[in-house]
């Protein structure tokens, strides 16, 4: 049994004083074969505290039903930290942010009608509890004071941001003391006088979270909790980015010297991100400040930090270790030898199953008198195609579809009108339908759940309805495409089609190894290799390369299917032994 708590300015473990370096690496991110060598990394590094969040809809993807398997095994994540010596922070709070698709929270909670998220809101915290009755159980033996390597966890994350209801707030904080987590608690929030006010608890430590000017930050939390020691639970010291932007970088010298700062001034620290890894699946989140932007993140999630996406050491990680080493020594600890990376070439696809061609082997039809959105629907991420007659003639009008979340594209007859975008306002499809009618098709893409501020409540598909002209469309076929399943796709031989089509091909491995998928040519769309879903790609960048783990491969023969939105006109893809994230 262990003991880990503050009294003045210092932390103490087993009443000595400790200055915490931790490093933030999530489990579900980052493939279980490789855990133990990104901890083993960070303990290399000097750190002696690794963090991770816990992301609710990996645990709960559909209500009352939870996995803990895989990339959700929390639990031999935890015990792989502990075995090689290194502390433990866990925040399992009900949101996360971190860019994660809905900042955790599953989908389902929107199937509910007038839920309302992250406050004293009964039916939002009867899921919360029913979480927890099989969260926390499983993690109370791992506590410090039961012999295990977690020493604190986080009640909410910068709830300052979002809100201030302490009702809820001290609700979370009760939940978890009731079943039996008795290690130190904490919130983090911004610097700010609002997300202070708004954020922190009586009883509980309170953090901050930036990245830069520590001095400023740590006088304003001061401030409010004068008579505790001064932590930075998440140093940026790197960046995400969305589709369409650029690759966000930091100097390695930047980071160290902001970092020599804090520790020269006894506060801790915890690195957020040491290593990212990667929005696997559908996992990404967005960005949505307004009522009217939206900002989706891109499936890498390597973050400009001390490891890159792939688990190696960058200059930060080498700039980093010579700050930590002038004020603790380091432990005599051998880095792990460099992960295998191979170039395996060029891949032509041998079969070709338009969606058109297929959707009835993958999906069950669904009538309705007007759109539905996928959570009315039971459905969490991927894809949803709404289909209706139109009859005629009728003049050319605008087609407007009110509320789109989040990228359409529009068929009429087969054929293609255009997409409409959330995220690029002013787009217009205008068409008229000649005498005998016409089939309208709209296949919309969940591009993501916004995972910060106040438009987390983002339901998916078409929201509100179809107009052609000042006329609401109705009598919908619904055709929900998660893309779990995929086996019953029907391969023909490549027909050239320019045409939302999954692709297949097959290509051998001798050795297995790390790759990179380059997908030059490809527009849009989604890789499953071996019926593990790498993520998304978009030619709009900065992202190029999809990050492949070798353990995601086999010696011998090896599948790649792509669903590719807009067609491929030389479907073949190639596999590179360095990533180009832009």
């Amino acid at each position: 049994m262990s003991t880990f708590h503050y009294s003045g300015s210092s932390f103490y473990f087993n009443n000595e004083p400790i200055q915490m370096i931790s490093g933030a690496i999530h489990h579900f991110r980052v493939v279980p074969e490789y855990w133990e060598d990104r901890l083993l990394k960070l303990k290399a590094c000097g750190f002696n505290t690794v963090e991770t969040y816990v992301a609710w809809n990996i645990h709960e993807p559909q209500k009352g039903q939870f996995n803990f398997e895989g990339l959700a095994d929390i639990v031999r994540f935890i015990e792989i930290a502990g075995k090689i010596g290194l502390h433990v922070i866990v925040r399992p709070s009900p949101y996360i942010c971190a860019e994660w698709e809905f900042g955790g929270m599953p989908a389902w909670l929107l199937a509910e009608p007038d839920m309302r998220l992250r406050c004293y809101h009964k039916p939002f915290l009867e899921h919360v509890d029913a979480y927890y009755d099989v969260l926390l159980p499983m993690l109370r033996p791992l506590l410090c004071t039961q012999g295990g390597p977690i020493i604190a966890m986080q009640i909410e994350n910068e709830y300052g941001s979002y809100g201030n209801d302490k009702l809820y707030l001290n609700y979370l904080k009760d939940a978890m003391i009731k079943r039996g987590i008795d290690v130190l608690l904490f919130t983090s929030d911004g610097p700010e006088d609002y997300m202070l006010q708004g954020g922190m608890v009586d009883g509980v430590l309170a953090t901050v979270n930036f990245g830069s000017r520590p001095a400023e930050a740590f006088a304003k939390l001061r401030k409010y909790q004068p008579d505790a020691p001064v932590m930075c639970m998440e140093f940026w010291n790197g960046w995400f980015d969305h589709w369409r932007e650029g690759h966000h970088t930091r100097s390695a010298q930047d980071v160290a010297e902001v970092l020599d700062e804090m520790l020269s001034m006894g506060a801790s620290v915890n690195f957020y991100m040491f290593h990212g890894g990667t929005n696997f699946g559908f996992y990404n989140g967005a960005n949505g400040h307004t009522e009217d932007s939206y900002e989706p993140t891109i499936t890498s999630y390597d973050y400009d930090v001390l490891l890159d996406e792939s688990g190696e050491p960058t200059n930060k990680y080498y700039a980093v270790r010579d700050v930590i080493a002038k004020h603790r020594k380091l432990d005599d600890i051998e880095l792990p030898r460099p992960v295998a990376k191979q170039a395996y070439g060029e891949v032509v696809m041998t079969g070709q199953a338009p969606l058109s061609l297929n959707i009835s082997q993958i999906s069950q039809p669904i009538q309705s008198a007007y759109p539905l959105p996928m959570e009315e629907l039971g459905q969490d991420y991927g894809f949803i195609q709404y289909s209706t007659f139109l009859s005629g003639p009728r003049p050319k009008q605008p087609l407007y579809i009110q509320d789109l979340h989040d990228r359409a594209l529009v068929f009429l007859d087969g054929q293609i009108l255009g997409t409409l975008d959330r995220s690029q306002a002013g787009a217009i499809i205008e068409f008229e339908v000649p005498e005998g009618g016409a089939h309208l098709s709209i296949l919309v893409e969940n591009m993501g759940r916004v995972n910060y501020g106040p438009y987390t409540k983002d339901l998916k598909g078409v929201t509100e309805g179809v107009r052609h002209g000042m006329q609401f469309l109705s009598d919908w076929t619904i055709h929900p495409l998660p893309l779990s399943e995929l086996s019953g796709l029907l391969f023909e031989s490549l027909s050239g089609h320019m045409e939302p089509s999954f692709y297949r091909g097959e290509f051998t491995v001798n050795d297995v190894a790390d790759t990179f998928l380059n997908l030059d040519g490809w527009i849009k769309g989604v890789v499953f290799v071996n019926g593990f879903n790498l993520g998304r790609y978009w030619n709009v960048g900065p992202q190029r390369t999809l990050y492949v783990p070798g353990p995601l491969l086999q010696e011998g023969s090896n599948e790649i299917i792509i669903f590719e939105l807009h067609g491929a006109a030389a479907p073949r893809i190639r596999f590179v032994d360095k990533p180009d994230l832009g």
